[in-house]
This record gives structure tokens, sequence and C-alpha cells, in this order.
């Protein structure tokens, strides 16, 4: 039977849109953040998650937690922000000015990030764990995924047959749901940049 996997994105952060967060552990929600959660927690609420599996940095724990509504979560690395080495914090003004910043956004299937770390490395850690709730829910079921924006793109191109360069054609915004149902013939996309009250896609800049 198939898995339903929901991907979801962190909500909105105090770090602000200017800057690369990356895994700074001292990101945060913010207000609005808070309240894009909640009403996450209010669209999933009816939903048989029997797990909540979220990456370790602080915003998607929080996001977690409040969509768990008192249900346990996990934390998995396996879910955690691409490493971005040297250029976490740096504003993306200053990254236009990197060689290997444009290198990175123009080849995502071959560029790496100053630490190493490539989309395709990045998809792999992801559906590595994917593969072992699989392995623990061999009647399938729903689990909820709390990850990062390139993270999910990196997961959805490399279950969905894409290459990585396809990713910056996914929009996903924050507090927004992207579910796959995964089966005996692989994966297939169900919802993608689904926000709970949003009338309209919100494009992010």
């Amino acid at each position: 039977m198939a898995l339903l996997v929901h991907f979801l994105r962190h909500a909105t952060h105090d770090h602000g849109t200017d800057a690369l967060a990356g895994r700074n552990p001292q990101v945060r929600l913010s207000p609005e953040g808070l309240a894009e959660a909640a009403a996450l927690a209010a669209m999933l609420a009816g939903r048989p998650l029997s797990a909540i599996v979220a990456s370790p940095q602080p915003r998607t724990v929080e996001t977690a937690e409040i969509v768990a509504r008192g249900r346990p979560i996990t934390i998995d690395a396996a879910l955690d922000e691409i490493d971005f080495g040297r250029w976490q914090g740096e504003t993306f003004a200053a990254l236009e000015h990197d060689p290997q910043w444009r290198a990175w956004n123009a080849e995502r299937d071959a560029a790496a990030t100053p630490a190493g770390e490539t989309m395709d490395a990045v998809a792999a850690r992801v559906l590595a764990l994917v593969d072992a709730l699989r392995e623990a829910h061999p009647r399938g079921g729903e689990v909820a995924l709390v990850s990062h924006l390139d993270t999910i793109r990196a997961a959805l191109c490399r279950a969905l047959g894409l290459p990585q360069r396809a990713a910056l054609a996914l929009e996903i915004a924050p507090a927004s749901l992207a579910t796959l149902a995964f089966g005996e013939g692989g994966a297939r996309l169900l919802l993608l940049n689904r926000r709970p009250a949003l009338d309209l896609p919100e494009v992010s800049a």
C-alpha cells in the first residue's frame, strides 16, 4: 500500500529574507510564522498522521510541535537544512558576487556548496528516511516530514525522476504542504505548495 508523505516547509522565521539562514540555531519562528504554523496544524488536524519527523533546526522543530498538537515528534538529521558552509548568514546581495553561488543556482545537478553538499546528496538522505518509514509502515498510512525549502525541492526532484536543475521551478512557500504517494510503482505527486486559507499561490522572491 502507498505511504502518503507530507513534506512541510517550516513557517516564516525571524531571520528575514535578505540573508541565508542555513543551519543557524538562533533562527526561530516569527510571530507571523507562529500563526502560519497554527493554520497549518488546523489544516492537517483531521489527517491520521502516524509519524511527525522534523529537521533538527529550531524553526522546523517549532513548526512540527505546533502541527503535532501534543503528539510526539521525532528529530532526524536526514531532514536538516543543506549545509551551506561559509555562505550561512551571508546576504543574498553579497552572494550574487560569488561565482560559486552563481554556479550553485545555475548547475544544481553538479554544483556543491562550500561545505561540499550537493542536491543529490541531500535527496539521498531524505529518501533514505522515506524508505525507512515505508518499511516501518508496510500497510501504508500518512507521515509528515518538516524540513526546509531546498531540502524538500531536492527530495521531490529525485523522487519524481526530475533533474535537480528543475528544483528552482518548484514553489515551496513557508508553511506549505507538498504530498507524495510512495507505492510499488514509485512516487506520485498529489499536492504542491498547498497553504492554508490561501486563494492564490504566493510567489516568493
